[in-house]
């Protein structure tokens, strides 16, 4: 009897053994993983701190483990072989469309499909026998693919975390982008292309183990990289002697500012609180009565765009959202110029997909060349020598083969409750809720250049990377609704039968601000819209001498047509400073700045604390736009900061992959942050200033305390040193400083 109860524990043993082992191997996965950063594709880039893994750290811990982890100039060599090969897959795993001949089998997954692939790459196996053999029988789970290269590489229990943590971050470009994939873009399910976490370390520990079976070497590598890092200066001496003149300055003049009686204005236009609108908000409130406000590009709508033409979609709105309804904008036309248009987009898409198939099949381009040749050469001395005429022609053409339409958005998949919801909230968190002028323009942004494969990192970061038009265009539609103002009736907020709410995009190359009045019916707001229109035209110029002051523009032509004329050069490597010099992130009514040259440094976000007693708006604002915010201010330090480990390098010696990402070279890592033409006046000299976030709020103390207390993101960020945080009391205009313990300390 003993004996059976024996020999059942054994077998229960056993089977819990394994159980534990695999357990402890997803955690080591799941461990080695926390260090990397999402890196989103060129189609729409997003901001992200690089040292995001790492903030749960002080800011000066986080700078020494980033220091030691990404900083390293020089790899050890068979580490650089790894690399080589392991890029050489990812590159036409990842492949967009820009290969000539896709990878095969890509619907596998990116262990299987490799898995499948490998047996014929010489490089890796050498045509070795035994090595052919071993790969061969590797499992199909990428799990025990893992298990098995760490017994053959010899790395002990304990160093497992620690070891994957390095083969991720000895390549982290790659790896960032394989975590966008799987935890940010929404899900990898319906993916053509499948990937998982533990795919690529699959993947890349195989390769490991027949390029460097010794690769254990590379934990002793690492703690001789941290132990230097640990005896450097840290940088953040350098980052607090930037902070401590600007903060006192700016905190002093905000202080002295008083918020005036409300009055009705000629007109009130909501912008992003996008940096670059504060410059161009200051010169429209000099051009006449208009009251500006500042909101979050998405103006509250987490949406999917899809364009009825097309058929494509997008998500417009912050990547801390999920869209929650898709608006379906199509050509505000009759059917019949419908079709045209649907004819002229399938005729432009023919053309480009059969001149690629020539450009790049293995025969056809000699004859393209033989056949097109003199047509590209003058094209390209057209783009070359005169932007403004090629941009010109090639507009004219396209517009004749497709002629541009208004576009109108469907609202049809937004519940009218939701519709109620985000027009209340929207006007609640901004502080208009009443004085409504005449006009209101709700404002979306976007940039317009040529060859930029950065383009999408101009564009709205709180549309994910698109451009606003349509989030404006969707709220102005709502809050033209009549059922929707009889709700807002019986909630408090009594809209003017003549208030009209118009969308608009500015432009932020060339400062033109397009307004969308194509839908509306006629009526007196036609003649306040006549000369709005030109007091923007006005404010355009007056912001693009600014603007071509900062980037240096000597030229003898208006200011406005060099601007314009930088968005059209297709060899501009600097068409515009995009949010470079960030500093800080003002929630204040906007009296409180608008007579302050706040040098196009500052996030401007409405706030109205009277009326919102219990801080849910503050709340909303400091856990969603402000750390948005606070991604781009750390992605412009760090890449100005290092631009080779946290930058893109430059421009000029770039190549893009796969439509994916930017390399240097033709076998780099990805390279996740700013080029240096963002971040600097030469090679040498900065443009952006290397400090931290700086948010100035004008709330009472005890409501920050209570949103604080409740906000382990906030007690995060501002207790390791990220994020700077001041009060400005209400009733007696005394600022506060936040300190890391989350204490107050008066400033002088």
């Amino acid at each position: 009897m003993k004996s059976a109860i024996k020999s059942e524990n054994i077998v229960k043993m056993e089977a819990i053994a394994p159980t534990h082992e695999t357990s402890s191997l997803n955690e080591a996965i799941k461990e080695s993983w926390q260090s990397i950063a999402p890196f989103w594709p060129l189609k729409n880039l997003i901001a992200v701190n690089p040292l995001q893994g790492f903030e749960d750290l002080p800011i000066e811990e986080a700078l020494i483990e980033g220091a030691a982890y990404f900083q390293q100039p020089e790899l050890p060599k068979p580490m650089e072989s790894v690399n080589r090969e392991t890029i050489k897959w990812l590159q036409a795993f990842f492949d967009d469309g820009q290969a000539t001949i896709a990878m095969p089998v890509r619907k596998a997954g990116l262990y299987n499909a490799w898995l499948k692939l490998v047996q014929f790459d010489g490089k890796l196996h050498g045509y070795d026998k035994q090595k052919s053999s071993w790969l061969a029988a590797l499992p199909e789970s990428s799990e025990q693919a893992i298990a098995e290269c760490l017994l053959r590489l010899r790395i002990a229990k304990e160093d497992r975390g620690q070891f994957l943590t390095l083969l991720l971050t000895t390549l982290p470009g790659w790896a960032a982008h394989v975590k966008y994939r799987t935890a940010w873009s929404g899900g990898d399910a319906d993916h053509p292309h499948p990937l998982s976490q533990a795919d690529y370390l699959a993947m890349r520990l195989t390769i490991t183990c027949l390029l460097w079976p010794d690769a254990k070497l590379l934990l002793d590598w690492h703690a001789h990289a941290l132990s230097k890092a640990e005896q450097q200066a840290s940088p953040v001496e350098t980052f607090i002697k930037n902070e401590t003149h600007y903060r006192l300055s700016l905190l002093n003049t905000i202080a002295t500012q008083r918020v005036k009686e409300p009055h009705i204005p000629a007109a009130q236009l909501v912008f992003c609180i996008d940096v670059r609108s504060e410059p161009f908000r200051r010169a429209l409130e000099a051009m006449g009565d208009y009251d500006t406000f500042g909101f979050a590009g998405f103006f509250g709508v987490p949406v999917r765009i899809k364009d009825g033409v097309t058929g494509e979609s997008y998500a417009s709105c912050p990547v801390l959202l999920t869209p929650k309804h898709t608006v379906t904008e199509a050509p505000h036309c009759s059917e019949t110029t419908r079709r045209k248009d649907h004819a002229g987009y399938a005729t432009l898409t023919s053309f480009k997909r059969f001149y690629q198939s020539l450009k790049y099949n293995f025969t056809t381009p000699f004859a393209l060349v033989e056949t097109l040749g003199l047509a590209s050469g003058l094209w390209m001395g057209l783009r070359s020598f005169t932007p403004a005429l090629a941009y010109r022609l090639k507009s004219g053409v396209a517009s004749t083969i497709r002629q541009p339409l208004p576009i109108e958005s469907s609202l049809e998949d937004i519940p009218f409750a939701d519709q109620c919801a985000y027009g209340e909230g929207a006007l609640r968190m901004m502080g208009l809720t009443s004085h409504f002028a005449p006009l209101v323009i709700f404002c979306g942004h976007g940039s317009t250049t040529q060859n930029n494969a950065y383009a999408t990192a101009l564009d709205c970061g709180a549309c994910g990377g698109r451009h606003g038009a349509s989030n404006a265009r969707i709220l102005a539609n709502i809050l033209n609704d009549r059922d929707v103002r009889k709700r807002l009736y019986t909630n408090g907020i009594e809209i003017p039968e003549a208030t009209r709410f118009i969308a608009a995009e500015h432009n932020t190359t060339t400062d033109e601000v397009m307004l969308d009045t194509h839908h509306h019916e006629p009526g007196e707001w036609r003649l306040s819209c006549l000369e709005l229109k030109a007091d923007l035209e006005e404010a355009r110029e007056d912001n693009s001498t600014w603007r071509c002051q900062t980037m240096g523009v000597q030229d003898s032509n208006t200011c406005s047509k060099s601007t314009a004329l930088r968005s059209h050069d297709w060899a501009q490597v600097r068409p515009e400073w995009g949010l470079a010099r960030n500093a800080a992130f003002i929630v204040a009514p906007r009296d409180m700045t608008k007579q302050m040259n706040l040098e196009g440094r500052c996030f401007l976000h409405s706030y109205d604390y009277t009326q919102d007693l219990e801080g849910a708006s503050l709340t909303v604002i400091l856990t969603a736009p402000m750390v948005v915010a606070q991604w781009i201010n750390t992605q412009y330090l760090f890449s100005t900061f290092d631009n080779v480990a946290y930058g893109g390098g430059s421009k000029i010696t770039k190549n893009i992959t796969g439509k994916l990402g930017i390399m240097q070279g033709n076998a780099s890592d990805l390279m996740t942050g700013l080029p240096i033409q963002s971040v600097c006046l030469s090679d040498t000299e900065p443009y952006h200033e290397l400090q931290r976030l700086m948010t100035v709020v004008v709330a009472p103390r005890t409501m920050i305390d209570s949103i604080i207390a409740k906000q382990a993101v906030l007690q995060k960020l501002f207790g390791n040193g990220w994020v700077q945080l001041a009060c400005i009391e209400p009733d007696n205009h005394q600022t506060y400083y936040l300190q890391r313990n989350l204490t107050w300390q008066k400033t002088h």
